[in-house]
């Protein structure tokens, strides 16, 4: 099974549809969203999407109400600050990553092979766009694909790094995709 994971999309309608496109050309069931939609119309994209959407709230979501109609609009499940999703032997937390205690000690907790989180805009694992996790090595992998909008120059280099990622459960690996 393939699996989505993107964060911060921030509004950004063009690289939310280079998104899709990529997640429904590579089969993904599910897509994993860390947070920071911003608009909660920019969910409504995610219709065209040939899976089921799972996200959590990230700072910048303020309109949580709207938000959750919106993922309830297209089937979608909407988790809170903080989800969890079991798939096959897979236990993966989500998480915006707003608080790095709270992102810590779910990666020491032991319960969960990945944690998807978001937040920083800087691609995880920092030196392997791709690679393999095992299954009983008792690590936790830490996937965050950066942040999903556009490319831009500023002084704060915010929105430099990212794209998406897609993990695949049955060879056990997982590559990071530019959208722009």
């Amino acid at each position: 099974m393939k699996l989505g994971i993107i964060s911060d999309t921030h509004d950004d309608i063009v690289n939310v549809r280079k998104a899709i496109d990529i997640f429904n050309q590579e089969n993904v069931q599910y897509v994993i969203h860390a947070g920071d939609y911003v608009f909660p119309g920019i969910i409504k994209e995610f219709k065209k999407l040939n899976g089921k959407l799972i996200g959590v709230l990230g700072n910048n979501d303020g309109e949580k109400n709207y938000l959750l109609k919106s993922f309830l609009e297209i089937e979608g499940e909407l988790k809170g600050e903080l989800g969890e999703l079991q798939i096959e032997d897979l236990k993966i937390a989500i998480y915006h990553g707003t608080s790095l205690e709270i992102k810590e000690v779910l990666i020491k907790s032991g319960k969960f092979k990945i944690v998807v989180c978001g937040h920083t805009h800087k691609i995880e694992p920092h030196d392997n766009s791709t690679g393999r996790y095992e299954s009983n090595d008792g690590r936790t992998l830490v996937l965050n694909p950066g942040t999903a909008h556009s490319k831009v120059e500023s002084l704060s280099g915010a929105f430099v790094e990212g794209g998406v990622i897609i993990l695949d459960t049955d060879s056990k690996e997982y590559r990071y995709i530019a959208l722009s």
